[in-house]
């Protein structure tokens, strides 16, 4: 069955691959976008990734047709919020690219939408399909590593004037905008635990400067029986040096690079799993980020029609937002 599907607004970074991933799935009928600002959708319209298709005159022409029965919501972090909850509103399932916004009681009543209707949220965190981190979920969470201790994530950018800019209206900086995708690791590899504590750092360092960015930061989570740190700035030297590190009790698994990921360096205090005891590298495909949309999508589809769970619960959805939030200072009171 083919599945009916829109997309909302184009400006959030990964728009462009979120198009491309639904033209060409087999499955997708992509009935066209709709972008609210004019002069983006006349770029836009020019532009690889939506070229050809139709673009709406209005969000109630997109979501008013009941044959829809998904939207890809693309909008800047600043408006995808109620995007978000006129497409659940309007009776949409929602693969909603992160984060979901600033305002968490605005983020609570997308939740209880969705939850009355009976529909699903499955917000954009592309790497829970990289197979690089599927393999550090699979040793933690199996207990290959034994008790995990202990996370560190690096997952820097270098980022434009004008992008601090735009990113600027949100508390946290360059943390509210991508550390998302590293609490969603964090959390899943750790039992979806909430943390007990969070700190946060929020520097504003680089030259130049946009003083209301946050651009050098970090952020340290305190679990039960575990530490997790996760750092990001905005203004590291291209390429970037991401690195993603797990230690247990009987193991430590460090990938590096993280995107595109090509190995990983698995360290056993003693054989199992199939893996000899001490240091080996254990290869992986160095998947495209353009994969990891098409991947996201083959997720999406089977849970939309009821053929499976979904990979992540809306609980799970709910925590990483909440810990994003308490760590970029917009939960107020919530250490």
């Amino acid at each position: 069955m083919t599945i009916r599907m829109a997309q909302y607004g184009t400006q959030h970074g990964h728009a462009g691959g979120k198009a491309q991933a639904m033209r060409t799935n087999p499955e997708v009928e992509l009935t066209g976008v709709y972008e609210p600002d004019p002069a983006v959708r006349a770029r836009a319209e020019q532009g690889r990734a939506f070229a050809g298709l139709r673009f709406y005159d209005s969000a109630e022409q997109m979501l008013g047709d009941s044959g829809i029965v998904a939207v890809a919501v693309e909008g800047l972090n600043a408006n995808s919020l109620p995007m978000a909850r006129e497409s659940l509103l309007a009776g949409k399932h929602i693969w909603y690219d992160k984060p979901a916004g600033d305002d968490w009681e605005a983020f609570q009543e997308v939740v209880a939408a969705a939850r009355r209707q009976n529909l699903l949220i499955q917000m954009g965190y592309m790497f829970r399909y990289q197979d690089g981190f599927q393999r550090l979920a699979e040793w933690s969470r199996g207990g290959l590593l034994g008790d995990v201790f202990g996370v560190r994530a690096h997952m820097s950018t270098a980022l434009t004037i004008d992008a601090r800019e735009v990113i600027a209206a949100h508390p946290g900086g360059i943390l509210f905008d991508l550390a998302g995708h590293m609490l969603d690791q964090i959390l899943w590899l750790l039992g979806d635990e909430r943390p007990n504590r969070v700190t946060s750092y929020l520097r504003n360092d680089a030259t130049p400067t946009v003083p209301s960015f946050a651009d050098n930061t970090l952020g340290v989570l305190e679990f039960g029986r575990a530490l997790a740190t996760v750092d990001i700035a905005a203004m590291e030297a291209r390429p970037m040096a991401r690195r993603f590190e797990v230690y247990g009790s009987k193991g430590s698994a460090i990938m590096d690079p993280m995107e595109p990921s090509t190995q990983i360096r698995l360290c056993l205090e003693a054989a199992a799993g199939g893996f000899a005891a001490g240091v080996q590298t254990v290869p992986l495909s160095g998947m495209a980020r353009q994969r990891t949309y098409e991947l996201e999508l083959e997720a999406f589809l089977p849970a939309i029609k009821g053929e499976r769970a979904p990979d992540r619960s809306l609980d799970h959805e709910i925590l990483v937002q909440e810990t994003l939030l308490r760590l970029t200072g917009r939960l107020a009171g919530a250490g």
